[in-house]
């Protein structure tokens, strides 16, 4: 994402609060002190809101500025909105006993459930340490991750305690306009979420699971054929699938990329690392599956590119899925330098598919496959000048490798803007 989309999706964080802000300003006649920490909490529960409402996942703001980039803005808005409540608490005063207990409940509530959704639900420091990551691994044997989504949801209880803490407090509820333009900000924004999340007949695909085949001894290959072609899915998507009415698997939401450029036969590739995934191979044959999605970038980064622009896809394991994809649409049409790192010698399971788009492509397209991560001088070895100098390079796998792997590529040369990856962190 460039700088100034970038800068254009960070400022909705300003222009949200703006009209409840300044119509209180215009309203409330309170001490110029009192009335900039009143402002401080409104921006504060603005922008829990507006968190809110990003969780969503809004398929048209996936598609400019992409879902990692919502998920990053999401969390942000957690931590700079706990920041702003925080100041607000310790210098206003509340007349009302309730309203006072509501707004220490919520600041708590707030902190808690923060700590508790970085750690279990954002990559802030599970990506960048191995010791937090094992503990997590530990942990999640009890803690699901359906029950850690269940608990982020508390956060709506926050901002109900939030919004009758507001309407129990004097200097706010005595005015008529505010409190209405108040109501429709708490109203609209739970009302989007409440229909997105659980009521919209049509926000979702739906298809039948036709094929479940092991790839290696980690990996299966999933094969969804959807009741109707959706025009929308591109190259390199990915979905949130629901396996529904299997006794095999519970009924989670769970993010997994699109191998292949079907619009109506959906493969994919699976590695069974978690309990969630480990319970993949005992789908059957004909389960019904909900799909949310298609989410992804990679296909708008690369129709931006100039025609000679060579494509870097660099996948680790499963990671190749999307990368597949891509190529599959591509090979016939711009150079192509494929790389796939794998952890075992028979783990390259789709060495037949990329063969033959090898052949196809008319020379235009290499692949290097490599048991164990790509380090400095491999991809000093395997990449072309004109790749490291030109390329866009598109990097998919586990999370803490996708950040190894964009480090190793700018000390072999490739300029961080030209690095790409969508890994769904907060």
């Amino acid at each position: 994402m460039n700088f100034l989309r970038k800068l254009a999706f960070w400022s909705i964080a300003v222009i949200f609060p703006l009209p409840l802000v300044a119509l209180f300003e215009t309203e409330s006649g309170d001490p110029d002190r009192l009335k900039n920490i009143i402002v401080l909490g409104l921006v504060a529960y603005c922008w829990w809101l507006l968190a809110v409402l990003l969780s969503a996942r809004p398929g048209w703001l996936d598609r400019r500025v992409g879902l990692p980039a919502i998920y990053g803005l999401h969390g942000m808005l957690g931590v700079l909105a706990l920041g702003l409540a925080y100041i607000h608490s310790q210098n206003s005063y509340a007349p009302s006993a309730l309203a006072r207990d509501l707004g220490e409940w919520a600041l708590y509530g707030s902190f808690g459930l923060l700590c508790f959704s970085v750690f279990f639900l954002s990559g802030w420091l599970v990506d960048r340490s191995q010791l937090v990551g094992r503990v997590k691994a530990l942990l999640e044997k009890v803690v699901r991750r359906q029950l850690s989504v269940w608990v982020h949801r508390l956060n709506l209880l926050v901002i109900a305690a939030i919004w009758l803490h507001v309407h129990l407090l004097g200097r706010a509820s005595e005015h008529f306009a505010f409190m209405v333009l108040f109501d429709f900000y708490t109203v609209s924004v739970l009302g989007v979420y409440v229909w997105k999340k659980w009521i919209s007949p049509d926000g979702y695909l739906t298809g039948t699971v036709r094929s479940n085949i092991a790839r290696g001894e980690t990996t299966r290959v999933v094969t969804v054929v959807l009741d109707r072609p959706d025009a929308r899915i591109r190259p390199g998507d990915f979905f949130f699938l629901r396996f529904e009415g299997s006794k095999a698997i519970g009924k989670e939401w769970h993010p997994f990329s699109v191998t292949g450029d079907s619009q109506k036969e959906l493969t994919f590739t699976i590695r069974q690392h978690g309990d969630y995934t480990r319970k993949i191979s005992d789908v059957e044959v004909g389960t019904r599956v909900r799909l949310e999605g298609s989410f992804g970038r990679f296909e708008s980064i690369v129709q931006g590119l100039d025609d000679d622009t060579p494509l870097v896809l660099l996948g680790m394991g499963a990671g190749i899925a999307p990368l597949l994809s891509l190529a599959a649409a591509h090979h016939k049409r711009r150079p192509i330098e494929l790389l796939w790192s794998v952890r075992r010698p028979d783990d390259p399971y789709y060495g037949d598919v990329l063969d033959e788009f090898v052949r196809d492509s008319g020379g235009s397209m290499r692949v290097t496959t490599r048991v164990g991560r790509f380090r400095k001088e491999h991809l000093a070895a395997a990449l072309s000048p004109h790749a490291v100098e030109k390329g866009a390079v598109f990097v998919v796998g586990p999370n803490p490798a996708v950040l190894a792997s964009r480090s190793t590529l700018r000390r072999v040369g490739v300029a961080r803007r030209r690095v790409h990856d969508e890994r769904l962190t907060m």
